[in-house]
């Protein structure tokens, strides 16, 4: 009898398990957890199903909209049950832009959920016992608004209106956004002045599906330490008509700006950037400070974007390093040179390396502004220079790594296995590719602990500081 019963109920589960979810179905669910871009997630049937807007513990019933393969996505028709972490979202456009997806969730609650994505992340794509580890606590921000330093805005038309904004989520209909809550108050005060200018003077609005029209974007930036802005006008061409009533009237309006550049992009892209820049008025840069290191700022410079949790971050990679003065320390993907520039005075000798040339010289002329004389930097790759610098006789002690959202390359992490440092930091801004490197690297290094840090609130991303120590025998 008992042996019959167990044979109806795993006869059951079968079933169950090749039951697929349609499209249009509805169903309820409970979210068990945040997904890696802000979603909640649940199981019916068996299958995964993402719920933008749905938090974990919450009982909701929803409406499938997406089917594939190995998961579904659906849209929250009711909340039965609702998490006593749910806040009204503040951002009058919030479920409409997509540009933040956790506005809805309280800020301290953010920042658990952040731990458990980086979490996740390790127990999918390692074979370490992630129960064992030191994950540490996020480190949020005191005031988690106003952050961004730089803002993209897209601008349309809506009738006889130019309209200033971001695309919406998984949509190209263009959402006016007059006053971003992430964004430093001086971006959208710049963004709204050049709007308006290109509204009162007629000037030509790049059309997407048309491909016509003058001007794409507005990109504008701001240093909160020097509170000098840049306005950068994306064009489809490089004739942009009444150019210099265009520029008179933002220095009339706008005497903040400090520079005025002119990038042209003509391709049929969602990249921003094309590859001639012309120089428009006032100087060429903007002046930004972090601690005690000032930098230039170029249209097309990459720098973080979120410069007063960037000193938290760039501390948390000092402490680390644990420098005494004595080490040789590689700094790849160096950029401009932030993080190894920050470590320098701590350390005997930096190498950095990137494979952009025009980088490369900005680190080597900050390094030379800062009076930093133990920092060198050459273009290439880690993968080509360490080999070739080990066999002169040089071989560093640490090793910090700033990759992309891809991760480290494969061969610069099989050169890091022969290469051996005995300290390795990764500065990671997706868990999943931090967890993948960190698993090929596990045989040959041991993770001290992985600290989180929330450089972007109310967003999914989380960055993480990782010590690996280079383990005994090895």
């Amino acid at each position: 009898m008992k042996s019959e019963r167990n044979f109806k109920q795993k006869q059951q589960r079968q079933q169950e398990s090749t039951v697929k979810i349609e499209k249009g179905q509805t169903f309820p669910l409970t979210i068990k957890r945040l997904g890696i871009n802000g979603e909640g997630v649940g199981y019916f049937k068996k299958q995964v199903v993402f719920v933008p807007g749905a938090l974990p513990e919450e009982e909701v019933v929803v409406e499938a909209t997406t089917i594939s393969p190995k998961f579904a996505t659906a849209k929250i028709k009711k909340i039965r049950k609702q998490s006593p972490h749910r806040v009204k979202p503040p951002c009058p456009v919030y479920e409409e832009c997509g540009g933040c997806q956790l506005q809805h969730l309280g800020y301290q609650q953010q920042l658990k959920e952040k731990r458990d994505i980086v979490i996740q992340s390790l127990q999918r794509h390692t074979k370490l016992n992630v129960e064992e580890m030191d994950i540490r606590p996020t480190i949020g921000m005191e005031n988690p608004w106003d952050y961004r330093n730089k803002s993209s805005f897209q601008v349309g038309m809506k009738g006889n209106k130019v309209i200033a904004g971001l695309y919406g989520m998984d949509s190209h209909r263009l959402v006016p956004i007059q006053n971003c809550m992430v964004q430093h108050p001086a971006t959208n005060k710049a963004t709204e002045t050049v709007r308006q200018i290109l509204q009162d003077f007629g000037v030509s609005i790049y059309d997407e599906r048309k491909r016509k029209g003058i001007v794409r974007t507005v990109v504008v930036r701001t240093g909160f330490q020097t509170g000098e802005v840049q306005v950068v006008l994306i064009t489809a061409r490089k004739d942009l008509p009444r150019r210099d009533v265009i520029v008179s009237e933002i220095r009339k309006r706008l005497p903040e700006v400090k520079s005025i550049i002119q990038n042209i992009n003509g391709e049929k892209t969602s990249v921003i950037f094309g590859q001639e820049t012309l120089h428009l008025e006032g100087e060429e840069v903007i002046q930004e400070t972090l601690g005690d290191l000032t930098f230039e700022l170029s249209a097309r410079a990459f720098f973080q974007l979120n410069p007063v949790q960037t000193v938290v971050l760039y501390d948390e990679v000092k402490k680390a390093a644990k420098l005494t003065g004595k080490e040789k320390l590689v700094d790849a993907y160096c950029g401009v040179g932030t993080i190894g520039l920050w470590l320098a005075k701590d350390a005997k000798e930096i190498r950095g390396m990137d494979i952009i040339e025009a980088a490369i010289e900005d680190a080597r002329k900050n390094a030379k502004k800062h009076g930093i004389h133990n920092a060198q930097y050459t273009a290439g790759t880690a993968e080509q220079l360490l080999p070739k610098w080990v066999k002169q006789g040089w071989k560093p002690d640490a090793i910090v790594v700033d990759p992309p959202r891809t991760g480290c390359d494969q061969k610069l992490l099989q050169t890091i296995k022969e290469v051996k440092p005995t300290t390795f930091i990764y500065v990671s801004c997706n868990p999943s590719t931090l967890a993948k490197d960190i698993q090929f690297l596990s045989k040959e290094y041991k993770v001290e602990y992985i600290q989180p840090v929330d450089m972007f609130p109310h967003t999914a991303h989380v960055e993480c500081i990782s010590q690996l120590i280079l383990k005994e025998g090895n």
